[in-house]
């Protein structure tokens, strides 16, 4: 039935299995379903008929990252039938399998949708005013596309890719992200997607009643880097949206004295630090804003805000809080392999696009080589003087040879300079696609798989973090260790007993290395208990439990 695409749904069934190989990642159900992973019902339609549907291949995707394969072709090292065990069915798709089915479901273009509605219903649920945007370059290895070169802070290098500009919650927690189409910048990013998509889809945490009676009360409040610093872009935030900034200052050069910090104990995912914290109204670019300062030996951090309501310390901690987002985009290159593709489809840019011309561009680099050997070469003419007059005079003529050879040089390159300033001038600084030759013509990735993909890895980190949270009571300190014992749980073996007359499902994990991991286990047994939560496509409620 299969075969012939008859069959409605593929009837999940579990067998009574004993050590089933990282069979732990069912832990972690309760969390996917909580964080959204089956609202893809809303925005999806079931794929051809056939062995797999569409529920078991999402669920089957978030349980691939979980345990950490990172994609289809790492299945080949992997047992299906082991796989098959967790999942209720004999066995899991094969990479090309799987392949087929995800294009099925991206050739349905709702992933944007999908995404947009988890946005809306976290940042409901999270009641945030703080979104946090930073750039993340995908590096292209690939000779299918031509992209535009992008500085890789992460490598030091400028390297073909597409620009992603995250939005994230103060915690790290990802909500949405949007891709430039060539070199665009965050500022302009900002004003003509991330605002746009963040007034339109996800509600402001304050009514419309509240900001009329409150002038100074912001929609919300954008925390970025220096990349998007413009004192003038932060007052057109502020008189256009209602929208304030956080981020720090450029180019300090005053030094306030230390008589003006003064000491305050911060609260940071409990743990107390101490902050030497100072803070004056200033004007920039006649643009009023507050400017808090952070104190460190000698060293002074200055940050910048408009909002006007929140305190001096709370400024601090949502600045120095970014952190947080670049450790997410640390995770999940190292754990999920964040940048790697599932298709490299080609799509062509809108032909009216405009970006900065590159021959423009290779001109202008020539003649900043040009200006260096020139730079070179006087240094080189400056010294042969200086020589010259310091030694005796039987070596002047010798002195004056080489200094003409050197002037010879200088006035062919600055004739070089010359034409590379002519040709400048005539190049113009922006083009449209459409006007650039073939060879070099700036196309794009078809990147709705890798945002299709990307949603589930959302989850499965917001997965992950919930389940750290829960674990406070016995690792209050480090994350990383929170995490580590998430990962301990998914990658270990457990015993799969179903009882069908009943309609339980127990999952028996195996002991762990320390009694204090164990403990911690034990506790989110109970929690997970109390959520009844079903297996997908059975009637079985989930039981946990630990074999100590």
């Amino acid at each position: 039935m299969a075969v012939n695409h008859q069959l409605e749904s593929t009837p999940v069934h579990f067998e009574s299995c004993e050590s089933v190989s990282q069979a732990g990642v069912l832990f972690l159900l309760p969390f996917l379903e909580q964080t959204g992973l089956f609202s893809f019902k809303d925005h999806f339609q079931e794929v051809q008929k056939g062995y797999y549907h569409i529920t078991f291949i999402i669920l089957f995707i978030a349980f691939m990252y979980l345990r950490r394969i990172k994609n289809p072709e790492q299945l080949k090292h992997h047992s299906p039938g082991e796989f098959g065990k967790v999942m209720g069915l004999d066995r899991v798709p094969e990479a090309k399998c799987l392949r087929k089915k995800l294009k099925e479901i991206c050739t349905q273009q709702k992933s944007w949708q999908w995404n947009m509605d988890l946005a809306k219903k976290w940042s409901h649920h999270e009641e945030n005013e703080f979104y946090y945007i930073d750039g993340h370059v995908q590096v292209y290895n690939g000779h299918k596309a031509k992209l535009g070169k992008k500085h890789v802070a992460r490598q030091k290098l400028c390297l073909p890719g597409m620009q992603e500009f995250w939005v994230n919650n103060k915690e790290g927690m990802p909500y949405f992200y949007v891709t430039g189409q060539v070199n665009e910048k965050l500022i302009e990013m900002l004003e003509t997607q991330i605002i746009p998509t963040l007034l339109k889809e996800i509600p402001s945490k304050y009514t419309q009643e509240e900001l009329e009676n409150d002038p100074g009360l912001p929609r919300f409040t954008l925390v970025f880097d220096r990349e998007a610093y413009s004192p003038a872009f932060f007052q057109r935030l502020w008189d256009k949206y209602r929208i304030a900034i956080i981020t720090y200052r450029k180019n300090v050069k005053d030094v306030w004295g230390k008589d003006d910090f003064n000491e305050f104990t911060i609260d940071i995912e409990g743990t107390e630090t101490k902050m030497f914290l100072a803070e004056k109204t200033i004007k920039l670019d006649n643009v009023p804003m507050r400017e808090i300062r952070r104190l460190s030996g000698d060293h002074q951090t200055s940050v910048l805000t408009t909002n006007k309501k929140l305190s001096l310390h709370t400024v601090a901690i949502h600045m120095f809080a970014r952190w947080t987002q670049e450790n997410f985009f640390k995770y999940m290159r190292q754990d999920y392999d964040f940048d790697r593709l599932l298709q490299y489809a080609v799509e062509q840019i809108d032909e009216d696009f405009v970006v900065v011309n590159p021959e423009y561009n290779n001109i202008a680099y020539r003649l900043k080589k040009m200006r260096e050997k020139i730079s070179r070469r006087m240094a080189k003419l400056y010294k042969l003087q200086e020589d010259n007059v310091k030694d005796d005079l039987d070596s002047t003529n010798k002195y004056l040879e080489k200094q003409i050879k050197v002037r010879q040089e200088l006035d062919d390159f600055k004739d070089q300079e010359d034409q590379l300033l002519d040709a400048r001038k005539q190049t113009p600084y922006k083009i449209k696609i459409q006007d650039m030759p073939d060879n070099i013509k700036y196309n794009k990735l078809n990147l709705e798989s890798k945002r299709f993909q990307n949603i589930i890895k959302i989850i499965c980190y917001r997965a992950e973090t919930s389940f750290a949270n829960l674990l406070s009571g016995n690792y209050k300190k480090s994350i990383n260790e929170k995490r580590a014992l998430v990962k301990s749980i998914i990658n270990s073996h457990a015993d799969i007993v179903p009882d069908y007359q009943n309609s339980t499902l127990t999952v028996k994990l195996y002991s762990q290395s320390s009694p204090r991991m164990n403990d911690a286990i034990k506790n989110i047994c109970n929690l997970l208990n109390q959520t009844k939560t079903q297996y997908p496509g059975t009637g079985l409620i989930l039981n946990y439990k630990i074999t100590t």
